[in-house]
């Protein structure tokens, strides 16, 4: 993924991260005189990832960047003209175009379920429609990331996860699925680029390639150590596994920070090594596991002498869930123009890819002790809840101006805390339907038809 770039110093274009047909449905909108009716577009999953109990929102960030950027300069006005893409009324209009309507949204590091309305765009039809590939891109990819390692960490409980899987992702990509993973409870990044800008921890220290460029492995450890300190991690499966552990352990007179396992059985290794460790009396040295982890193999290691795990290849494409399967659905437009028109719910009825007409609230139903119970989506109007439970949709553009960013720390903290709220078998890892069930209710309150239901 290229990014387009701009005159010196501005931030690099978004526009062409689309795909075609959303133009040419602007260049015909225009032509119809509906272009400027007012629209009301929601972005939602129709379903979880098969046996997956619940999905992590992420991207949000990373979204309202994208609609700040997305600018149609000459260059690329002349390029979609030439490929008769626009025509010049199309390209009049692009050429001032900055998105002027509302969002709300799910924020980030919230949990959603089928049905969920993630993203509720309001404006003209021709300023929200055009940005249906650029968020699905980026909510479909990102939210992908975080469900995965929300699943990872919350199998690692207290133990650290490093994400590390920049070399098996886009590069592009990679820094997206860095940001997305400490959303989710990561504990840092490989990814020098996620680190600088996103401010995530970064960490790492050698590969086998920096051992086999040495004589002996003695040779290899004594160069990291000079370098790095006793505090660093050795590798020490390129040989013999306990010779490796031993000189570690030597060289630092037992203060070797951690040593890190790449290959092999690694439950059996790691109780192998801690028992060696403590022999030698280094106990505060750590054990790190590396090697294609998931979430499964992290749960079979809980009673491991396990200390933190790294994970690249699974995380980086979803665990075996690559994309989440959102769409991004017109549901109510007016039959005029004007800001004040009145919306009409509109909806597909195409079979096993309904939509739900009407603008969408979403409200997280808690019991008295605070446990989530049901996701509850309302048609048109807010759905009414008690003292406890809680609205979830929260405000990200106003009138065209950007007011739903945060920290980072902010979606981090709110992961933990609402996973937290989730009934205990969510965080099962064998096959389930989702942990919530997803009520839908009309402007009246009264229970809806649901094709979201279990």
């Amino acid at each position: 993924m290229t990014l387009l770039t701009t005159p010196s110093g501005a931030t690099p274009s978004t526009a062409l991260l689309t795909d075609h047909y959303e133009l040419t449905m602007l260049r015909a909108a225009l032509r119809s005189k509906t272009a400027f009716r007012r629209s009301v577009f929601e972005l939602f999953p129709r379903r979880l990832p098969e046996g997956r109990r619940y999905g992590v929102v992420a991207g949000v960030g990373r979204a309202l960047d994208a609609i700040q950027a997305f600018r149609f300069d000459e260059t690329v006005l002349n390029y979609l003209l030439e490929q008769n893409v626009i025509d010049t009324d199309a390209a009049d209009w692009l050429g001032r175009y900055k998105f002027k309507g509302n969002i709300w949204g799910y924020p980030e590091g919230e949990m959603y379920f089928p049905g969920s309305p993630l993203l509720i765009v309001e404006g003209t039809f021709a300023e929200a429609c055009i940005l249906e590939t650029l968020l699905l891109s980026i909510y479909n990819y990102d939210c992908a990331v975080a469900s995965a390692a929300s699943r990872m960490t919350a199998m690692a409980a207290d133990r650290p996860c490093i994400e590390m899987g920049s070399r098996r992702a886009n590069e592009y990509a990679a820094v997206a699925a860095a940001r997305a993973a400490y959303i989710a409870g990561f504990a840092s990044t490989s990814n020098l680029q996620a680190g600088h800008r996103y401010g995530i921890p970064t960490t790492g220290t050698a590969a086998h390639s920096f051992t086999l460029l040495h004589d002996t492995e003695e040779e290899a450890f004594k160069a990291q150590l000079k370098a790095l300190g006793k505090g660093t991690t050795l590798l020490v499966d390129t040989y013999d596994i306990e010779e490796a552990v031993r000189t570690g352990v030597r060289l630092t007179k037992g203060k070797l920070g951690a040593i890190r396992l790449d290959s092999g059985d690694l439950a059996e290794q790691a109780a192998d090594v801690r028992r060696l460790l403590d022999s030698l009396g280094a106990t505060s040295t750590r054990i790190i596991v590396t090697s294609d982890l998931d979430e499964y193999q992290i749960a079979a290691l809980r009673s491991a002498p396990v200390d933190g795990f790294g994970v690249g290849t699974s995380l980086v494409t979803g665990s075996g869930a690559p994309t989440c399967g959102f769409v991004y659905k017109l549901v109510a437009r007016s039959a005029t123009e004007g800001k004040d028109a009145e919306l009409l719910p509109v909806a597909k009825k195409s079979v096993n890819k309904t939509s739900i007409g009407g603008r969408k609230f979403a409200l997280r139903r808690l019991n008295a002790k605070g446990r989530a119970e049901a996701e509850v989506i309302g048609i048109g109007t807010p759905p009414k809840g008690d003292h406890n439970d809680r609205s979830i949709l929260v405000p990200l553009v106003a009138k065209g101006k950007f007011v739903g960013r945060e920290p980072l720390e902010a979606a981090r903290e709110r992961h933990h805390r609402v996973r937290a709220e989730l009934p205990q078998a969510a965080l099962k890892m064998s096959k389930g339907e989702p942990a919530l069930p997803t009520i839908l209710l009309d402007g009246d309150g009264h229970a809806a038809n649901n094709p979201y239901a279990r």
